[in-house]
């Protein structure tokens, strides 16, 4: 399974496209130099394959090159963050 995350800022998400087919999305809201993310959803067909967590690793990665802060309102990446540790330093203060 090859998966691809890319970013569309004109639709507002990331997406994961799994082998040619979107497969799952990250929705964010930017406003300067932080990203906050709404709301995390993967398709019926891609579940419990690790397609949430591949593109939460690759959007914080990205997240992490441009030099952007996050705010988390969507409860997987919360969750996600919280089994990773090594991506709280992102979280944007308050």
């Amino acid at each position: 399974m090859s998966i691809e995350v890319v970013d569309q800022p004109d639709r507002r998400r990331y997406e994961a496209v799994v082998d040619g087919v979107v497969g799952g999305s990250a929705h964010y809201e930017l406003d300067g130099d932080t990203m906050t993310f709404t709301h995390t959803e993967v398709d019926d067909e891609f579940e419990g394959q690790g397609v949430g967590s591949e593109l939460v690793r690759r959007v914080l990665d990205d997240v992490r090159e441009r030099g952007l802060r996050i705010v988390v309102r969507c409860p997987f990446i919360r969750s996600w963050i919280e089994r990773h540790p090594e991506y709280r330093d992102l979280t944007a203060p308050g």
